[in-house]
């Protein structure tokens, strides 16, 4: 089956999925603690079974049991060489047992690792995993891929790239892992995974397990305005609860599939189950979808840009995008410097500061001479996509640092620029389209910038032909208006703005210009400036590049955009002029403590923890220890800003990656600061805790970013791995005097062993033990009927510990 093929048959009626595979297995037979895969593929009769009542039930679509089947999980068993072996024979079983009509998907999912910047595995490694067990299951017959249970936007784009480039036509599904407050582990919501995702070459874009069906539709509505492909879903059959210590999903069959109407009516083209369903309850779902019509995607493009965090739309009404231009050594000798020493300081300075001046793009260049530009670019894109919510501008003319950014932006960039140029016009084009970034359109050729407006409209149609051909849609590019400084061709800015008037009217695309050039050479220049960008924006501009730092100009925007009804109910303009707006302070604002006013050295030790800046921390405290002790700047400025941090995480402010790269900040601070502090105070003996995942869960991600962050508030922490019995946990406690120990479980399979441990201590004299737990399938509710307590996330768990350890 090819990409075209699969669209069409997902258009023609609502497809069914599979559901649950681990509990079926389970119900079989699959033991605790052995490899899923390997024990499905030694028992084919029983994962033909599973496969075989799902085709039975009406699914279209059977994913064969290849969930942890990546090099990464494998491992884990000591199983990697066997690799090719059960990811084939999963396939291989799965087509054996279904009628010809159903299709069989391979299945790749998480490796379990952090990818950088705030992980330690590194993105190519990560796409070289899913490449080479996508190859696999291709090779054994899977008619589509599929990439599931994702939680960070990352790792789902290293599966997706990995398997467009061994198999350009075969259909890929991806599907995230929401919370239930909408975003992702690492902070990305529904519409900014889809906006990514599609373009970046998605058959189709979903959300799977976490959540019942509920919540999934809500999603889906918010979804379907802005899909250029088709939308899936396989929720949970309810929120899993311990009965008789066994794990329940309250919805049966009838419930389950009371829900489906209504997700194929919010948009689902193929919907299914996941954690908790069961041939049965897909059954009952077949019955309740059958003769509902499919809704096609409503759109073939879409004129937006994505960071991990956020998406911002550029044009056709779209709100005014301030693209910062400040990140480029152009004219700033201190930046240039710094690149050429291969130092980020100054840009991740720039970087916040233009976010907290507002912002909507940051544009990057690297270009500065002397210079390792593809390096330095690469870099600036991992460190900054992680710092600040605001999607990149990827500014450069070398094509191969162009590719490199591109490739490791988690999210959906702009590219700047494409020219008529023959060799920007060749190698440009086919970047922005491998990997769905935007792209901003110069009509400038080999001979120069076009003088008049009809040879600038020519070599504008000419490069849009050249996009389309090369697979781009209109609303995948910005189109540059050329600002040509007054002083030197009294009629350009009239050519601008008559061009930019045609690019928006005509031809209804989006624009952009460097307003500033226009007063190159010029007294006053703020003020023709001023005036240049409020004619361009009455004329249709959707975006410029400029310094935000300069109020006035973002002032001007703002009172324009609510002229011109871009900014409905004048909602941006109160809240940023209304006496009633609260000024931006600490407590609302994630950029806080960074801005234009000259810092104390012990507030640059506090900005370096809350800019996540570990390559500043160590030059901040030096020059602090001059005016403060090492204990003042742990008390006064470390442990505040952490403090912080894990405020704003809390209220969905910061998010993990922020989250990661504060606690980095915190990590090397204390590293520096540790000698000092132990000639010169006598400090407390660390908390203990223990740490452990429960025996036959291999999934630790969420266990190992509690341990970081317990060890930067202070913590001794006692990490003993995954899949631990309840004895070894235990008897660890007991043996090194410890009594807070924390569990986490990622499946609602393994669960069930947090109260088995507990019910152990019990028994074995760890009566005085205090248990939290913490895990997507764990809630306050079932923590209670354990006896234990609950943590929500990494920060709930540090505050936790230190309630519990007092």
């Amino acid at each position: 089956m090819n990409r075209q093929e699969f669209r069409a048959r997902c258009l023609s009626r609502p497809l069914l999925l599979d559901g649950a595979t681990g509990t079926e297995l389970m119900k079989r037979g699959l033991p605790v603690g052995v490899c899923p895969e390997l024990w499905a593929v030694e028992h084919p009769a029983e994962l033909g079974a599973i496969a075989a009542a799902y085709g039975a039930s009406g699914s279209d679509i059977v994913y064969a049991c290849t969930f942890g089947g990546n090099r990464a999980k494998l491992e884990e068993f000591g199983l990697a060489d066997r690799l090719v072996e059960i990811n084939s024979r999963a396939v291989q079983i799965a087509k054996e047992s279904l009628r010809n009509a159903t299709l069989v998907a391979g299945d790749l999912a998480p490796t379990g690792k952090l990818i950088e910047p705030y992980g330690d595995f590194a993105f190519e490694s990560a796409v070289e995993i899913f490449r080479e067990q996508a190859s696999a299951l291709l090779a054994a017959g899977a008619d589509l891929i599929v990439v599931e249970t994702m939680l960070d936007i990352q790792e789902a784009r290293a599966a997706l790239i990995a398997v467009r480039e061994i198999a350009p036509a075969a259909p890929v599904m991806v599907s995230l892992t929401f919370g239930d407050n909408g975003q992702t582990l690492t902070g990305t919501d529904p519409v900014t995974a889809l906006v990514t995702l599609q373009a970046l070459g998605a058959d189709a874009f979903g959300c799977n397990c976490s959540v019942g069906p509920e919540m999934m539709t809500e999603w889906l509505r918010a979804l379907k305005p802005y899909s250029t492909i088709p939308l899936f879903a396989k929720p949970n059959a309810g929120q899993p609860r311990i009965v008789n210590g066994k794990t329940v999903f309250p919805m049966d069959a009838a419930a389950f599939a009371a829900h489906f109407p209504a997700l194929v009516a919010a948009g689902a083209n193929l919907v299914g189950g996941c954690c908790g369903s069961s041939p049965e309850h897909l059954a009952a779902a077949a019955t309740a979808i059958k003769n509902l019509p499919a809704l096609p995607p409503p759109r073939r493009s879409v004129n937006a840009v994505t960071s991990m965090r956020g998406t911002v739309f550029i044009g056709k009404d779209a709100p005014f995008a301030a693209i910062g231009e400040r990140i480029n050594p152009t004219g700033k000798k201190k930046l240039a410097a710094e690149l050429r020493a291969g130092k980020l300081t100054i840009a991740r300075q720039f970087a916040l500061e233009q976010t907290q001046n507002g912002a909507a793009l940051l544009d990057v260049n690297m270009g500065a001479a002397g210079v390792d530009e593809k390096y330095l670019l690469t870099a600036a894109t991992k460190i900054l996509s992680t710092l600040t919510p605001c999607p990149l501008c990827l500014d450069t003319a070398n094509p191969e640092a162009m590719a490199a950014a591109l490739r490791v932006y988690p999210g959906r960039a702009l590219l700047n620029s494409v020219s008529a140029e023959a060799a920007r016009l060749e190698k440009m084009l086919p970047l922005a389209r491998q990997y769905g970034a935007m792209a901003i359109v110069l009509p400038v050729t080999d001979g120069g910038v076009p003088e008049t407006l009809d040879e600038r409209k020519t070599v504008a149609l000419k490069i849009i032909d050249a996009a389309e051909r090369a697979g781009l849609a209109r609303d995948d590019l910005v189109i540059d208006g050329v600002v040509m400084t007054a002083s030197s061709a009294a009629d350009a800015p009239r050519v601008t703005a008559d061009f930019v008037e045609w690019c928006a009217r005509d031809l209804q695309m989006a624009t952009t210009a460097g307003v500033s050039n226009v007063s190159f050479g010029l007294p006053a220049r703020e003020q023709l400036n001023l005036a240049f960008l409020g004619l361009l924006m009455s004329r249709g501009l959707s975006a410029a590049l400029v310094n935000p730092s300069v109020s006035a100009m973002m002032d001007l925007a703002a009172a324009t955009d609510a002229l011109l009804n871009r900014d409905k109910n004048f909602a941006r303009y109160l809240r940023r002029f209304a006496e009633v707006a609260p000024a931006a302070t600490n407590d609302n604002a994630p950029l806080g403590a960074t801005n234009n006013k000259e810092k104390s050295p012990r507030e640059k030790v506090y900005a370096c923890v809350i800019d996540g800046d570990d390559a500043a921390i160590t030059g901040a405290l030096q020059s602090a220890l001059a005016t403060a002790t090492a204990q003042d700047l742990v008390d006064a400025a470390l442990l505040p800003a952490i403090n912080q941090v894990g405020d704003w995480f809390e209220k969905k402010i910061y998010f993990l990656p922020q989250l990661m790269l504060s606690a980095a900040a915190l990590s090397a601070g204390f590293k520096f600061l540790e000698p000092l502090l132990t000639k010169s105070v006598e400090t407390p003996a660390a908390k203990k805790i223990i740490m452990a995942t429960v025996k036959g869960d291999i999934h630790d991600i969420g266990k190992n970013i509690v341990c970081l962050l317990l060890r930067n508030y202070g913590f001794d922490v006692v990490d003993l791995g995954k899949d631990v019995t309840a004895a070894a946990i235990v008897e660890t406690a007991l043996r090194k005097k410890i009594t807070v120990v924390g569990l986490s479980a990622l499946m609602t399979t393994t669960m069930t062993e947090m109260p088995q441990v507990i019910a152990y201590a019990r028994a074995h004299g760890g009566e005085h033990l205090q248990f939290m737990v913490g895990g997507a399938a764990v809630d306050e509710t079932f923590a209670a009927a354990i006896g234990a307590y609950y943590a929500a996330d990494a920060v709930a768990a540090v505050k936790l510990a230190q309630r519990l350890t007092d």
